[in-house]
């Protein structure tokens, strides 16, 4: 029987890949839905060429392009458009397997409706588990759909484990890292990175964002947490290790002193026919391993003093809550922000360790707002939800302003009182608390209180919550005496 597939993401270099393999197949798949941001001539071509049945585009001016086009090519493939139009593809009842490979936030709701219908998901977008965690391993377990991971290690790691999964005789997993374009970099050289130097991987083929994640090693860091739960081990049973040749893709180390690794050229079209075919195997177009042509295998610790993202991700994933959703977040907006010239290569960790500083329930994306596990936190238990929406109600904002015109915001929802006691108690320390300050040209408080500074930025242990901007009017905190440059003083909003 042919499979109906759905491609979210097509444009990018996983929806590209799988593509790719599908086309091999025509026997065993057909492309039933292709899904794309802006880049409609790319998905026109896509479609023309698989003859899809449904083509959406995050942008309705972009979907209009693609309608006229495919109109104009005779395509009988309809065009939808928003945000909404991906999720009702993802959960349509005539498709059977949902490729997720939207880079980033802006894939995890289309994921998860693919998931609630209870498809067969293959996953690359990591962001999925590292913003959500355990609600959505539990939503997969409770609608009953099949996850297997596209990302090269996760894959490896579920070829290498036993059927069930890891069970007392997997003693850990051992996640490889090719350690980037610049692992033998110093930090004098990585301070005079640019974009693109960076977005030039020595062994994989990958997108701009996936590859300046690579280089700092983010991209580990958040396989790393996707890893805690996707196989459902702890933080201490995964070890990241530097494989620059790219050619182990992942091992699991049993308890024995069995090591079990997966290998293979670097090429995502082979964990995609994987994926694909699971349990069987097709030909993915990959080419073939020689080992008489391998020059040797080096393996060694990562470096998180010239790498701190790696130990910034276990960090937030060890101390769980909401901190992974943070820290994606961060990263995100840091990415973005290097990849746009506004930020230097080693202000990436920079953002995401000051975004980290302060705990926080909501994370903005872009136009949009993630409440991640209100009541209950992501992985805390509890009344654990995830809601995406275009508005939001926070008790505050955090705007942390690193490099000129670089603005990251991230919005923290404070946890909810369970009844009308905690209610009137949170009010009074909200009164108490806006009450301490004067909001002047000065940041001033009237209770004392010690102020940590970071870089450019100067956040208040009183108002975590508060707005600061930090740019133009040098300003001083007459607790400390340290002197500021932001354009507008404190304003509380907690």
């Amino acid at each position: 029987m042919t499979q109906q597939i759905t491609v979210l993401g097509a444009t990018g270099s996983i929806g590209q890949q799988a593509l790719d393999v599908v086309a091999r197949h025509p026997d065993r798949y057909r492309i039933f839905a292709l899904t794309a941001a802006t880049r409609w001539q790319r998905l026109a071509e896509q479609c023309l060429a698989s003859g899809a049945r449904y083509a959406a585009m995050t942008d309705p001016a972009a979907a209009e392009l693609l309608r006229n086009h495919l109109q104009a090519a005779g395509s009988d493939t309809e065009v939808l458009a928003g945000e909404e139009a991906l999720m009702a593809l993802a959960a349509h009842e005539q498709a059977d397997t949902v490729v997720a490979a939207i880079v980033g936030a802006a894939g995890v709701r289309p994921t998860l409706a693919a998931v609630e219908k209870g498809k067969r998901v293959l996953l690359a977008n990591k962001e999925a588990l590292v913003v959500t965690g355990s609600l959505f391993m539990d939503a997969v377990k409770r609608h009953g759909a099949t996850l297997l991971p596209l990302d090269s290690e996760h894959n490896a790691i579920f070829q290498c484990l036993p059927e069930g999964g890891v069970d007392g005789g997997v003693e850990r997993l051992l996640l490889t890292a090719s350690g980037g374009p610049f692992r033998t970099f110093t930090s004098q050289q990585l301070a005079q990175v640019t974009p693109a130097m960076a977005v030039k991987h020595p062994n994989w083929d990958m997108g701009p964002k996936i590859s300046v994640d690579s280089a700092t090693l983010m991209n580990k860091g958040l396989e790393f947490i996707e890893a805690c739960w996707l196989f459902d081990v702890a933080p201490e049973q995964i070890e990241v290790v530097v494989h620059p040749q790219s050619v182990v893709h992942s091992m699991v180390a049993y308890r024995d002193g069995s090591v079990l690794a997966q290998m293979g050229t670097p090429d995502m079209r082979t964990p995609i026919a994987c994926g694909l075919s699971w349990p069987e195997r097709v030909e993915s177009g990959a080419q073939r391993l020689d080992f008489t042509r391998l020059a040797g295998l080096d393996f060694e610790a990562p470096d998180t003093a010239r790498f701190p993202c790696l130990s910034l991700a276990r960090a937030a994933m060890e101390s769980g809550g909401t901190a992974t959703a943070v820290l994606n977040a961060a990263n995100e907006e840091a990415v973005a922000a290097f990849l746009a010239g506004k930020l230097d290569f080693m202000g990436i960790p920079a953002v995401v360790e000051q975004a980290l500083r302060t705990k926080g329930a909501a994370v903005r994306y872009g136009a949009r707002w993630l409440r991640v596990g209100v009541g209950g936190g992501v992985g805390g238990g509890g009344e654990g939800r995830v809601v995406l929406d275009r508005g939001y109600t926070s008790a505050g904002l955090l705007e942390a302003t690193l490099g000129e015109g670089l603005v990251l915001d991230v919005q923290w929802e404070p946890d909810v009182p369970r009844c009308g006691r905690e209610r009137a108690r949170a009010q009074a320390r909200r009164r108490a608390h806006t009450n301490a300050h004067t909001h002047t040209h000065t940041h001033t408080h009237t209770r004392p209180h010690s102020p940590r500074v970071s870089g450019a930025s100067l956040l208040c242990d009183w108002c975590a919550s508060a707005r600061l901007r930090i740019r133009a009017a040098s300003v001083r905190c007459v607790c400390s005496g340290l002197s500021v440059r932001h354009r507008s003083a404190c304003a509380c909003a907690c």
